[in-house]
């Protein structure tokens, strides 16, 4: 199974380490000095009992460079949704599935909500 991971920073790093070290296809979409780094040394993730663990995949820049891939990880933040749906296409064939899974709730999300806080 080929698996992108759209966004490798802490949801999308973590999973992909592991399922790369577990023998997974997985290719990690990056960018700078992050895409430096899991090039040169894969993905690694220190687990909560201490062990580290390296994920070696592929790792892009850019979608197109990826091609289809059996499952999407969209794991960037919210805001940054809007600047990468157009380019989830080059990762995509007629049975991609594509998991979201996202954090960075806005500055506005509890503006109505009343309350303390």
């Amino acid at each position: 199974m080929k698996i992108a991971v759209v966004g490798a920073g802490a949801i999308g790093g973590y999973l992909g380490a592991l399922l790369a070290n577990a023998g997974e296809d997985v290719t990690f979409i990056a960018r700078g000095a992050n895409l430096a780094a899991i090039r040169a040394h894969g993905m690694r993730v220190t687990l909560e009992d201490g062990k580290v663990v390296t994920g070696k995949g592929k790792a892009v820049e850019k979608m197109s460079e990826a091609g289809p891939q059996d499952v999407v990880l969209l794991t960037v933040k919210a805001h940054q949704v809007a600047a990468v749906a157009a380019d989830l296409k080059h990762l995509c064939h007629d049975t991609t599935s594509i998991v979201t899974m996202q954090n960075g709730i806005p500055w506005w999300y509890f503006q109505r909500h009343g309350g303390e806080f």
